[in-house]
């Protein structure tokens, strides 16, 4: 028997007061629907069904790369409406497993022990218990524990009110069970629409047993209804990524002042200072060290590093033992080999940093193939850009920039040369040699500055 899975994503979510559909609305740096779309991947599955509906075309063309199919609700009449336009394509032979787009934490883990339990045609619920259960339909049981019925809020007794087990929506069952409930269900309610939640309850009017699963925590089964709750499951994910890295070794100056919007790959003894966002895919070496209030995205920084307060750090590989900082952007396709030092608001671009060169203050460095043991001085500026195209500095080994130099590009600078402070270099500075471009200076014997009159 193999697996369908069936994810809920036609909603408007009205509360979120968006234009966007609410699955597109994002945690970590994800929508809430890729969430559940991967806790679905990692379950053996013949296929991913996603419905969508409000917003039209937006959520499958904005999420076009995940390997789903499709399926529009055109008019969204409720839950078991929107399963209805799915179930033709299921095999009766699969089971379907029911997801909702905007219950982004569920688990795989969870949705295993779930499909376990929906075997021989039985049905497999996931119940949680809630402190609150205000407004959620209670789960009730005989006195051997086997759930006799599902009742909601509005139609349970005062003792029924007391349970704190209640239905979460999410399923496992025969394709070709729920078939046959989803033809039976009405919309005899406020809102006209068939609901699925009235599935469970027509499997035990069938005398189909239902076996329930608790998840491991009841934030899997939140769902985000408002900017509130999808605060409140950002900040849980995030302590979630936090403890993961702290078990590896890392040290959090303050977990709950840390977020990861992607994927980070750790050595040991790495230090992550207070208001440290990551995103994409970054790896961290040994002994890296972090500063607060860094952002940094799809890089590689390596073993010794370290990072100063306030630096940006795009799509870039820092070398062994280099420091960054503060202050420092560092932007994409820049590669910065060991023991660089790159100082307070300086500015690196798509360029090539050789071993030890010092860059420590207020450059830009853009479009640059920089040597060896080379120092910037403060001020330093490739001029890359002419107006219309971008051309490269090529700077050599053992080179000394003086301070509030412009090197206009396209232009080499020798090995071992030197570069007078204050000048505008436009041509080639051969190699160990001076090379200086200043006015005259001069001095005005007898000359005073003007006053005013009296």
């Amino acid at each position: 028997m193999s697996l369908s899975i069936v994810i809920l994503a036609a909603g408007q979510g009205v509360r979120m007061r968006s234009e966007s559909p609410k699955v597109l609305h994002r945690i970590a740096g994800m929508s809430l629907l890729e969430h559940v779309f991967n806790a679905a991947c990692d379950l053996p599955h013949r296929e991913i069904y996603v419905i969508y509906g409000y917003g039209g075309r937006r959520v499958p063309e904005e999420l076009e790369r995940l390997p789903v199919k499709w399926v529009e609700q055109a008019e969204q009449l409720g839950t078991g409406h929107a399963v209805a336009q799915v179930l033709p394509s299921i095999s009766s032979r699969d089971t379907v497993l029911v997801l909702y787009g905007d219950v982004p934490l569920i688990t795989a883990s969870t949705l295993k022990r779930l499909l376990k339990v929906a075997n021989n045609g039985e049905l497999g619920l996931l119940t949680v218990e809630l402190e609150n259960p205000t407004g959620y339909g209670r789960i009730v049981r005989n006195d051997n524990g086997t759930v006799v019925r599902i009742v909601e809020e509005t139609d349970a007794s005062d003792a029924e009110r007391v349970i704190r087990e209640v239905n979460t929506g999410i399923m496992a069952v025969s394709a070709k069970r729920l078939k046959h409930w989803v033809e039976t269900l009405d919309n005899d309610n406020v809102q006209g629409e068939y609901y699925l939640t009235d599935v469970p309850e027509a499997a035990v009017r069938d005398g189909v047993r239902l076996n329930t699963v608790l998840p491991d925590s009841v934030y899997e089964v939140m769902g985000v209804n408002d900017r509130a709750q999808l605060a409140e499951l950002e900040r849980y994910y995030q302590l979630v990524q936090a403890q993961h890295l702290m078990n590896e070794g890392v040290t959090l100056a303050d977990p709950v002042r840390f977020d990861l919007r992607g994927d980070l790959e750790v050595g040991q003894d790495v230090f992550i200072d207070v208001n440290v966002v990551i995103e994409g895919t970054v790896q961290l070496g040994n002994r890296v060290s972090i500063g607060p209030n860094t952002y940094i995205r799809d890089a590689v920084i390596a073993d010794g590093v370290t990072i100063l307060s306030n630096c940006v750090i795009e799509d870039a590989v820092i070398g062994k033992d280099s420091r960054v900082g503060p202050f420092s952007r560092i932007r994409p396709e820049s590669r910065l080999d060991e023991n660089v030092h790159v100082g307070n608001f300086v500015e690196i671009k798509k360029s090539n940093v050789g071993r030890g060169t010092k860059i420590n203050h207020l450059s830009y460095i853009g479009d640059s193939d920089v040597g060896k043991d080379v120092n910037i001085g403060a001020g330093t500026i490739t001029c890359n850009y002419d107006g219309a195209y971008k051309h490269r500095t090529v700077i050599g080994d053992n080179v000394f920039i003086g301070s509030d130099t412009q090197l206009v590009a396209p232009v080499k600078v020798g090995n071992g040369a030197t570069i007078g402070a204050g000048s505008t270099i436009t041509s080639d500075a051969p190699s160990n040699m001076l090379t200086l471009s200043r006015a005259e200076q001069k001095t005005a014997p007898g000359w005073k500055r003007p006053e005013k009159k009296k």
